[in-house]
């Protein structure tokens, strides 16, 4: 099963969201067994298996949003260890329905926590299985740096299959694949540009952490794997940016995704708009088939106050400090920090 890691195409996207472009390089994670994750997640449980922290045949344990515990059902499943999931009541019934087929036991947390959220929610049933299996290995996959080192690979096919890149525009959550594959990229190509998209409400930048609809990237926690020395800029994106730029993708080019799909979407496209004759690529995490009843759904969005009707703008709103202006759309800051440290 090993064997069908990884190596995805790298597909070339010029469809306007919704303003024209010159195109930009997408890697399709969603074409690859297990997912964009899968990587991440083969990576961490081989590392713990050479430390001896996770012995033959014992549980795995994590907390996931849905696209981690697809990756480690296929590593699970790959490298013989049963996998115990932790999501939550917002999980999708699809993405429930296939992480029991592929054989994972599913544990959801009802309500959020007061403080951390969702996040912090499954974490703490997590600590409570842990006690109830002692052989157990918790991955912690947002602090867990072999996290990153599994995307080395996926740094070697984008380097592999342009002659040249300009701007890397990368969604993040847990800080797993940005930090993994910025690093070798730079080495080869040490101008690089890279831009961080995340999600509105969330507080990995240092903005104030809410409740959030989208899902994959963002987070209320401040995952350790989060390299924010790496960005030259962030942006924040809404839901309804997002939901725009994966139907305009559907529609128009049938590659599409979730939000972070969307959301990186509409950022490359604005960095290819703007930077005329820059090489632009970023990295799609998914594929569209979970989101079916929510970012394609008219009443979903509609329930969730997501208009459907009507372009984005052309821009994002410029904002001097991450703590100068809670971003509710789509927002850029060219300074970057790290919120536990003050600093990048």
């Amino acid at each position: 099963m090993l064997a069908l890691l990884g190596r995805t195409p790298l597909a070339r996207i010029t469809v306007p969201l919704p303003h024209p472009h010159p195109g930009f390089w997408a890697k399709l994670e969603a074409l690859g067994a297990g997912g964009l994750k899968a990587r991440a997640a083969v990576a961490m449980l081989l590392g713990a298996r050479e430390r001896g922290e996770l012995l033959p045949g014992a549980p795995v344990v994590e907390s996931t949003s849905g696209t981690l515990g697809l990756g480690l059902a296929f590593a699970g499943q790959a490298l013989g260890h049963p996998v115990v999931l932790v999501g939550d009541a917002e999980l999708e019934p699809a993405v429930c329905a296939l992480l029991r087929a592929h054989g994972a036991r599913l544990e959801l947390v009802e309500r959020p926590a007061p403080n951390g959220g969702w996040q912090a929610a499954r974490i703490a049933r997590l600590r409570e299985l842990l006690t109830d299996l002692p052989r157990a290995y918790w991955p912690d996959q947002y602090n867990n740096p072999d996290n990153a080192a599994g995307y080395a690979a996926m740094a070697a096919e984008i380097g592999d299959a342009l002659d040249h890149l300009d701007v890397l525009v990368c969604s993040v959550g847990t800080g797993g694949h940005s930090a993994g594959i910025t690093g070798p990229l730079r080495r080869r190509w040490p101008a690089l540009h890279v831009i961080g998209v995340d999600s509105i409400g969330s507080t990995i930048f240092g903005q104030p952490a809410r409740s959030r609809v989208m899902r994959g990237l963002g987070s209320s926690i401040h995952p350790r794997n989060v390299r924010h020395d790496i960005f030259d800029e962030v942006h924040w994106v809404g839901p309804v940016e997002a939901v725009d730029a994966c139907r305009r993708l559907a529609r128009g080019c049938f590659v599409s995704g979730g939000w972070s799909t969307g959301a990186v979407a509409l950022v490359s496209a604005w960095a290819a708009r703007t930077r005329p004759g820059a090489v632009v690529a970023t990295v799609f995490p998914d594929g569209p088939h979970r989101y079916v009843g929510t970012i394609y759904d008219d009443d979903y969005c509609l329930r969730h106050g997501i208009g459907t009707e009507g372009a984005p703008a052309a821009r994002p709103l410029e904002i001097p400090h991450p703590r100068a202006v809670e971003a509710t759309g789509w927002t850029r800051c060219r300074t970057v920090v790290d919120p536990l440290r003050g600093s990048a």
